[in-house]
């Protein structure tokens, strides 16, 4: 009985508390017809920014929240009250059943007013509204965002009624497709302390919410790694993460793994807020400068690769996303917009999932190569900081260990029969930075060969890779028959194509 009881306590009967989370641009387009069914403001969408600010100002200052006829709504808009309604139902059982309302690509103080505002009019117990700050401009953009929401009387006074607290979302799958491995990592690291200077500033209580993936090109790696690279003044002894796809199993499947894991994440919470109640160790404003230079010198090698016209037709053709966005994987769908798929709507799991296919493994360490190798060549200078930095910075040692794991699960006599496979080759550049970050990070650590100072999982990379290649060269084969096929032919490969898929990410143990 004393275990049940204390079941009850934890769990309640909602058992697992929810999330909300839904695209801003959706609630901007339910906003916009609600207010205008409603007669109190016709033209929202296409008004500025400001503007857009003062109308749900007011609105939700005068508590103008109109019932609606949703007979008269379009199909996004019922879908959307509807949701809302669940909210409300859900609470009134349990008012811990939904958390938080989670606003993807946040990039306004219109987007949590909108999301306040709805939740007021479908008249919702009140939870907590996290902006989710995924692409680098809205990260370079947050702390200025954050501080704009928190000016504003009506969002302030929603963030005192929830105790003085804000929940910050961070998004690190959006920010590599975007920006490239070392900019979307040192973004997010600048972010998560100036976000925290600005709630601090505020008198607000806050907690990150790290929407981590399963792969180094996603956030992922070690959790626990993780949470001690966190810059000393962000952390705020609470925090949250996401654990997805094959990470739930690998981690949570067996008892003893799952005590281990939680095991090492209390552990570093412990040991974080340890640290960060000394006195911090204060960085060189010259570490940082070089550190941003880098990224920026990074993210313009990614975005070269990723930009050139030939680019898009020849991912296309030389790896298996067109299959992969037909399978029945993932909460979410493939593009983030109906109609051909292309890289700006492609989403980030799918984008990672077919590099892992093909064995490249971009998006968790393409554009270190030309960075790291100009700053060595330029002084000797370069070599001795960054040395330091990997005795010093756990950030940066992180960083540098987790794209050699990835470099090294990257195999690239593999990957150059996927380039076979289309009409134009990409090949001899992706190789080029792959030769130039092997350089970079083995003079950087002293290692003879990539992954030395982690030798287990060296052996395993090994040790596999006499398996994968014969699953990956059947999957080459059988795209290639696939592109030459007609309509009849590839309606009977496809399920064959999506069986090679399902081989490879069990052998790589990874989807993305």
């Amino acid at each position: 009985v004393s275990d049940v009881l204390i079941q009850a306590r934890v769990f309640g009967f909602h058992l697992a508390t929810m999330d909300i989370r839904q695209l801003s641009a959706v609630h901007e387009q339910v906003v916009a017809e609600l207010l205008s069914v409603a007669n109190l403001c016709p033209d929202y969408s296409d008004r500025p920014e400001h503007e857009r600010v003062d109308v749900l100002t007011r609105a939700i200052d005068e508590s103008r929240f109109p019932p609606i006829d949703s007979d008269r709504c379009s199909a996004i808009s019922k879908q959307v009250l509807e949701c809302l309604n669940v909210i409300r139902q859900s609470q009134q059982h349990d008012e811990r059943a939904i958390g938080s309302y989670v606003i993807s690509m946040t990039n306004g103080v219109s987007d949590v007013l909108e999301v306040l505002w709805l939740l007021r009019m479908a008249h919702c117990p009140s939870i907590d509204i996290v902006p989710l700050f995924e692409t680098i401009d809205d990260l370079a953009r947050a702390p200025e965002l954050l501080q704009a929401m928190l000016s504003n009387p009506a969002y302030r006074a929603f963030v005192e009624s929830r105790g003085h607290f804000q929940e910050i979302m961070l998004g690190y799958s959006d920010s590599n497709k975007d920006g490239g491995y070392l900019m979307s990592g040192w973004l997010l690291q600048q972010a998560q302390s100036q976000l925290a200077g600005v709630c601090r500033k505020n008198g607000v209580h806050f907690r990150f919410f790290h929407g981590r993936g399963g792969t180094v090109g996603r956030g992922g790696g070690r959790s626990n790694r993780a949470i001690l690279a966190t810059p000393p003044e962000s952390r705020s002894g609470r925090i949250r993460m996401t654990e997805q796809g094959e990470v739930i199993s690998f981690r949570y499947a067996l008892p003893d793994i799952a005590h281990r894991h939680l095991e090492q994440l209390t552990s570093a919470m412990i040991v974080a807020e340890a640290e960060a109640a000394t006195q911090p160790k204060v960085r060189p404003q010259s570490d940082e400068a070089l550190l941003t230079r880098l990224a920026e010198r990074s993210m313009e090698t990614y975005r070269q690769l990723i930009d050139d016209p030939s680019f898009w037709q020849w991912y296309s053709e030389a790896s298996p996303i067109a299959q992969i966005s037909g399978l029945p994987i993932a909460s979410r769908p493939v593009s983030r917009s109906s109609g051909e798929v292309h890289f700006d709507n492609l989403r980030a799991i799918p984008w990672v999932f077919a590099w892992t296919q093909m064995r490249f493994n971009v998006p968790g360490w393409y554009g270190i190569g030309t960075a790291l190798n100009e700053a060595l060549s330029e002084s000797d200078a370069g070599l001795t900081t960054m040395t330091r930095w990997l005795q010093d910075w756990e950030f940066f040692r992180t960083l540098i260990d987790n794209a050699q794991q990835e470099m090294a699960r990257a195999r690239l006599v593999i990957a150059m029969c996927y380039d076979d496979l289309a009409g134009n080759s990409h090949f001899d550049r992706i190789a080029s930075e792959f030769d130039l970050a092997r350089s970079a990070i083995l003079r950087i650590t002293g290692q003879r060969e990539l992954l030395d100072n982690n030798p287990v999982i060296q052996r395993s990379i090994h040790e596999r890779n006499g398996a994968t290649d014969i699953l990956h060269l059947l999957q080459v084969e059988l795209l290639r028959r696939f592109h030459a096929a007609d309509d009849a032919e590839k309606t009977s490969l496809r399920p064959v194509l999506f069986a090679s898929i399902n081989g490879i990410a069990a052998a790589m143990q990874s989807t993305g």
